[in-house]
């Protein structure tokens, strides 16, 4: 039997701008159980990063409830939303920070260092390890400068991975990848998913979309569609394509 990851119930958030108020989130509510892997989908303004912010407790809602595994997270303070935050969520972004001039395993150790529970002692092997996991343990004494996009991102999912979070939140993984390296991100993604690993991405591209096993859309705030892929696509049968297919000069 799964176990219910995220409950939220009719999430709203306001923001206030002087004497203006904009509404970016309109009553979510949205269940997840561990182990799925759900694209976020919606416009620009459609309030999907919003929704993000939540769900990696680094915001609260105006009003609603949101329990992450268990944890009501809007009653939290802003110290245990961090704890919380580094010892449940691991965060991937478009833009991969990692800090320069600082090699892709010590940028991987780095929310290890962050963590105050005790939990993770030796941060030197957690971090090798999971930097095997995404096969860059030939690429750990390089700096992001020596690395390819797609390397640096693998460095970042795998500095998401490294204190084992129940869940990850990647916001535009592959926004700044030609084709082929988003292809090479989404099989490690279906494959981090297979492993048990509940994965959250937020993306622009329908594509990518259905990489994942459930699509959600947000529009003005709310939710319109939430409904499993039908025909999900195989990163790994995308990419034996992809490499086996002359491609046409200038594609991306």
């Amino acid at each position: 039997m799964k176990t219910r990851l995220i409950e939220a119930h009719d999430l709203t958030k306001v923001y206030r701008m002087g004497k203006t108020e904009v509404h970016a989130l309109r009553g979510v509510s949205l269940s997840v159980e561990q182990g799925e892997m759900i694209a976020i989908m919606g416009a620009s303004g459609s309030g999907k990063s919003t929704l993000m912010n939540i769900l990696g407790c680094l915001d609260r809602p105006t009003s609603g409830a949101y329990a992450l595994d268990g944890t009501q997270v809007e009653r939290l303070n802003k110290n245990q939303l961090a704890d919380i935050r580094n010892r449940k969520i691991g965060f991937v972004f478009q833009t991969y920070n990692l800090l320069p001039r600082t090699s892709a395993l010590e940028n991987v150790e780095i929310p290890l260092l962050y963590d105050r529970s005790g939990r993770h002692l030796e941060t030197l092997a957690l971090a090798t390890a999971a930097l095997a996991r995404v096969g860059l343990s030939e690429r750990a004494r390089h700096e992001p400068g020596e690395l390819s996009g797609g390397e640096q991102q693998r460095v970042a999912i795998a500095r998401a991975l490294v204190t084992q979070p129940a869940l990850v939140l990647a916001d535009e993984p592959t926004g700044n990848l030609d084709t082929r390296r988003s292809i090479e991100v989404m099989a490690l993604f279906q494959e981090l998913n297979a492993e048990g690993v509940t994965m959250f991405l937020v993306t622009h591209e329908h594509d990518i979309a259905h990489y994942a096993r459930r699509i959600v859309t947000l529009r003005d705030g709310k939710i319109i569609h939430d409904e499993a892929v039908k025909e999900r696509r195989r990163a790994v049968e995308d990419l034996r394509q992809w490499n086996g297919t002359p491609q046409p000069a200038g594609t991306r």
